[in-house]
């Protein structure tokens, strides 16, 4: 059928006023027809790829380094195909790609999503610790806020917890050792100040707390020793000795011990069952250097 007839069969029952829009409307409907009926063809839409493509396009961009393509690519499968078998993989790895990144803050977050739509995944486990080295990697260093250390130490902890058989958690186990060690770290820096400041009690307090509370770290002999130089200011002889004797029976070899055992033979209130330092006492330039560092 011609154009003109189909013109005019559409405008002959109509008013004489409503022809002419009639008209315009035909032609307009007859023009399109003929973008698909004649050479035109219809633009199409890029077609996405498969959910098994779009993972293996992040792994494929993890194993090359390409970090921030390989957050986008999970990111762009879990978009298009929520409910895939390769989604909850998918939301992992996001999350192990901002860890690459050292975008931690980003990493928490996925990782925390993943945790709250698969928790009886069996890569749970592996969730969890990776959410822990993410608050560990951010640890500051001791002349700064330790919040990090003590949250970074709670993500360690449960780890342990919820998984106390696996890989993670032996490795969780170290990092909270090194985790604690760090914070008696703060806490000597701190009690160091304290006492130079000849605020006493406050550097008592500090000391005695890494003893008390950080009994495996490697500052206990030190915080000890500190304490019978506090004591002795103080002119609390008792105390000096009796924390000397606690410094010479768990560190005899220890160069904290030998210092401690001087002050005592200097102030004339060495016991005479003092156990000797077994190793040679260091000159007056060594032992000023390892108070001061």
């Amino acid at each position: 059928m011609s154009q003109s007839t189909v013109r005019k069969q559409i405008t002959t029952s109509l008013p004489h006023g409503a022809k002419g829009t009639a008209l315009l409307l035909c032609m307009t409907m007859l023009s399109g027809c003929s973008m698909f009926s004649g050479g035109h063809k219809p633009v199409q839409a890029p077609k996405m790829a498969s959910a098994e493509t779009l993972y293996n396009y992040g792994i494929d961009a993890l194993h090359s380094r390409r970090y921030q393509l390989a957050s986008g690519e999970f990111e762009l499968l879990q978009q298009n195909y929520p409910y895939s078998s390769y989604t909850g993989n998918a939301e992992l790895m996001e999350g192990y790609a901002y860890y690459l990144q050292d975008e931690y803050g980003q990493s928490v977050q996925q990782l925390e999503r993943y945790l709250q739509l698969h928790p009886t995944s069996p890569d749970a486990a592996y969730a969890f610790y990776l959410r822990a080295l993410c608050y560990y990697e951010q640890i500051a260093d001791v002349q700064r806020d330790q919040q990090g250390t003590v949250e970074a130490m709670d993500a360690l902890e449960e780890v342990v917890t919820r998984f106390p058989q696996t890989s993670y958690a032996r490795d969780a186990q170290l990092k909270i050792d090194l985790c604690r060690d760090h914070l008696a770290g703060k806490e000597m820096l701190v009690g160091r100040y304290y006492q130079q400041q000849r605020n006493y009690e406050a550097a008592l307090n500090r000391y005695q707390r890494v003893v008390e509370d950080f009994q495996t770290t490697n500052h206990v002999a030190e915080a000890l020793h500190r304490l019978v130089e506090v004591y002795l200011q103080l002119g609390l002889t008792d105390e000096a000795r009796r924390t000397a004797g606690v410094l010479g029976y768990n560190y005899p070899d220890s160069k904290w011990y030998r210092f401690s055992y001087n002050d005592l033979r200097e102030n004339n209130l060495l016991p005479n069952r003092a156990p000797t330092p077994k190793s040679a006492p260091q000159g007056f330039f060594s032992r000023i250097w390892n108070a001061v560092f």
